[in-house]
């Protein structure tokens, strides 16, 4: 049996149901930082012309000295953490994987389709989602205890240093960064694979040449060279995370986990609670797995009212 995959997003369906135009709706769904980084002046070349090697070690000093990887680590940028995921397990002949529930169910649905099977006694590969998604569960160093280790840290970049990149370098372990949620970038597709050279090159085999288009390393390497903005972004991100908690919890919900991404709650309710701020064009995200557990990402600066509405 195929492994559920259900996501956030999916106003479109929603606006099937609910009415409204597009622009309306408020998309809460997902953990997106929803004050996206800055877009740069791309050079014209840049649209033009195939990806050049000197924008490719540009990106990768960039993302080198961001996440501190370790020296002896290679360093792979892909159209996005999802490319990533669909091909990590072929990485390694297949057998027993391990991957801590609930979680991202990409992960899952992925080793499936390479011909694992999922449990823990015996498992040759173990996959972490660090911090996971949807609890905001933070593992240790100690649960990297599989010989090939998938550590996806696509939230991670709230608290680097809880990051677990300097074990990048040891073999069998690839650590996973996806830009689309930190820097609120989804739709430019760029994520990245961290670890032993060996295994980042026959990933990079796998993609094939020019993985990652000419704009998107140009914005890529600008944002990962601000250090000034990913700092002011966290602490914004604080301020918003606790800003949404209060309105939920005097709203009746209680906390369940989190990042400063996306909330996790519990509720009576979940699917009412859906309904119910959908019907003011808020969407937020509910599970097949639990009737009681509601997520929220965070709204714009101008959206909060909308939120409160809803509320």
């Amino acid at each position: 049996m195929k492994p559920a995959r259900d996501h956030g997003g999916g106003v479109d369906a929603a606006i099937v149901l609910y009415g409204g135009e597009r622009a309306a709706w408020l998309d809460l769904s997902t953990g997106i930082n929803p004050q996206p980084y800055p877009l740069p002046e791309i050079p014209a070349q840049s649209w033009n012309n195939l990806p050049d090697h000197a924008a490719a070690a540009a990106l990768e000093q960039a993302a080198r000295s961001f996440w501190r990887i370790p020296d002896g680590c290679g360093v792979l940028a892909a159209p996005g953490a999802s490319a990533l995921i669909a091909r990590l397990p072929g990485l390694t002949p297949p057998g027993v994987v391990d991957i801590p529930a609930p979680t991202y169910n990409e992960h899952a649905a992925a080793f499936s389709a390479h011909g694992w099977r999922q449990g823990q006694d015996g498992a040759q590969a173990k996959v972490i989602v660090h911090p996971n998604n949807p609890t905001g569960h933070w593992y240790s160093p100690a649960d990297l205890s599989a010989s090939f280790m998938v550590i996806d840290e696509s939230f991670a970049d709230v608290d680097p240093a809880r990051s677990m990149v300097a074990f990048a370098d040891q073999p069998g372990r690839i650590v996973l960064k996806s830009f689309g949620k930190f820097w609120g970038l989804a739709g430019l597709r760029l994520g990245f694979a961290i670890g032993p050279t060996d295994l980042i090159e026959r990933l990079a085999q796998m993609l094939g040449p020019w993985p990652v288009s000419g704009p998107a390393q140009v914005i890529a390497t600008a944002a990962l060279r601000d250090s000034d903005w990913a700092q002011a972004t966290r602490d914004r991100l604080q301020r918003d995370t606790d800003r949404l908690d209060t309105l939920m919890l005097s709203a009746g919900a209680s906390l369940e986990g989190g990042t400063t991404l996306f909330r996790l709650y519990r509720v009576n309710d979940a699917a009412a609670w859906q309904d119910r701020f959908a019907r003011h064009h808020v969407w937020s995200r509910i599970f097949p797995y639990s009737n009681t557990l509601f997520r929220l990402g965070l709204p714009g600066p101008d959206r909060w009212q909308q939120l409160e509405a809803a509320l």
